[in-house]
């Protein structure tokens, strides 16, 4: 054994000590701990791959970067995973893609509508103003919380050429009417999948719907990196846009450290530029640097051995909650699934019924000071917030539930970390709750 592998095994068996010794076996505290919302599931083999990747100093995209690209395109059964840096960053790649001069008379030009939700995060919306397109917003189902399926087709006029929508907190959107939508009216599809990575709908994965799908390893996802995202297609040729966009806007779709994969580096003619002119610096289009690192990956690639014991965990902890709310019925509107579909639930939304003895306020004040954290969900309605406000867009209808979520709307968690004990516990300080016991108001 060389010197250096002796050493990186004392590293590993180190990482672990260390883990045990810092993270292991710890309890959940009722006296100084909160039940989060979300948060970090992990174990030592996070923390070996990290140290092990981090050892490699390669630091960009690597080993790792590879093997979870791989791993994770076989996950969905697609041709084509693109790491990035977030989820973010993920829809902005996507929708950049749709944008591409190669896609001839069917690409996005400034001006083409994007049919979307108001009620939603605001980086679904972002990309589509970005890049001066125009989104048209629908409302929402209260309970299941996904585009109103019976609005769309009105909402489609002769600038319309793509949606761009998510699964709402991990509940799949009604995919049989969205996709009859695109066929009958030649409509790109962009799956926003960063809630709802293992979500099905007719048994098939979310995400491998659309020409698009994107996905978010933030540390309050399904599966996390820290910061990180995918965008997955089985199209090669918005493969090939998407790593472009991706890589800074470059001709040239070499892997990093890599020359001359085409056999042609100095040997064509693009634009006005000499003949020859080295490929690895040509640029077809005005991209971005939104790669990932491979430390990233590493702890990714961990993370994917658990994603289906954590999705099963999250909807255990979803059917508990459903249990412990479902007596109060009358005053709480409880999340639900879409037909035909299998959430794999990222939380667990609540909307106060109009007729309710009590207020969002008042409900989430209580949980949050018995340590139970909540969020509001997302932006409610996105057009009321100042960078919104002023946007150029168009509505078709009204945005009725999007407002009622605005103002009636929270959500707890379900995620992985959440124990029997939290559970107890929330069920606890809702009965006291909703049987009349009350904050002081300030």
């Amino acid at each position: 054994m060389t010197k250096d592998r002796e050493i990186r095994d004392k590293i590993r068996e180190l990482t672990l000590e260390y883990y045990n010794e810092k993270f292991k076996d710890k309890k959940f505290n009722l006296e100084n701990d909160f039940i989060h919302y979300a948060g970090r599931v992990f174990d030592h083999k996070e923390m070996v791959n990290l140290i092990d990747s981090s050892l490699d100093f390669f630091l960009t995209a690597n080993r790792y970067s590879e093997e979870f690209e791989s791993r994770f395109s076989d996950y969905f059964n697609v041709t084509n995973t693109i790491l990035v840096n977030s989820g973010s960053s993920a829809n902005l790649v996507a929708l950049s893609t749709l944008t591409s001069p190669l896609l001839g008379e069917k690409r996005l030009k400034p001006g083409d509508e994007v049919l979307t939700v108001a009620a939603s995060f605001p980086t679904t919306i972002a990309p589509i103003l970005q890049n001066q397109l125009i989104p048209v917003f629908i409302d929402i189902n209260l309970g299941d919380y996904t585009v109103n399926p019976e609005l769309i087709e009105a909402a489609i006029g002769p600038k319309t050429k793509a949606i761009m929508m998510a699964h709402t907190l991990g509940v799949p959107f009604d995919l049989d009417t969205v996709m009859n939508l695109v066929k009958k009216y030649d409509l790109w599809l962009i799956e926003d999948n960063c809630d709802a990575l293992g979500s099905r709908y007719n048994d098939k994965l979310t995400g491998t719907f659309g020409h698009l799908a994107t996905i978010s390893f933030y540390p309050a996802h399904h599966i996390t990196m820290g910061e990180g995202g995918a965008v997955i297609t089985s199209d090669e040729k918005l493969a090939k846009i998407a790593r472009s966009f991706r890589d800074w806007g470059r001709d040239c779709y070499c892997s990093g450290g890599e020359n001359n994969t085409c056999g042609k580096r100095f040997s064509q003619k693009f634009g006005d530029l000499p003949f020859g002119y080295d490929h690895k610096y040509v640029y077809s289009h005005i991209g971005y640097n939104l790669k990932l690192t491979d430390m990233q990956a590493a702890i990714g690639c961990a993370q994917l051995d658990k994603l289906n014991g954590f999705i099963k965990k999250r909807k255990e902890n979803f059917s508990k909650l459903q249990e412990i709310f479902s007596p109060y019925q009358d005053q709480l509107i409880l999340p639900r699934s879409t037909q035909n579909s299998d959430p794999s639930w990222f939380a667990f939304v609540i909307t106060i019924r109009e007729n309710a003895e009590f207020t969002r306020n008042e409900f989430s004040r209580f949980l949050e000071f018995n340590k139970i954290e909540t969020r509001n969900l997302f932006s409610g309605n996105l057009l009321r917030h100042p960078a919104y406000m002023n946007i150029p867009h168009r509505i078709v209808g009204d945005l009725t539930n999007s407002n009622i979520i605005t103002t009636n709307s929270f959500f707890i968690g379900v995620y992985p970390g959440i124990d029997v004990d939290q559970l107890n516990h929330i069920k606890k300080v809702v009965t006291r709750f909703m049987t009349g016991e009350r904050l002081e108001k300030r």
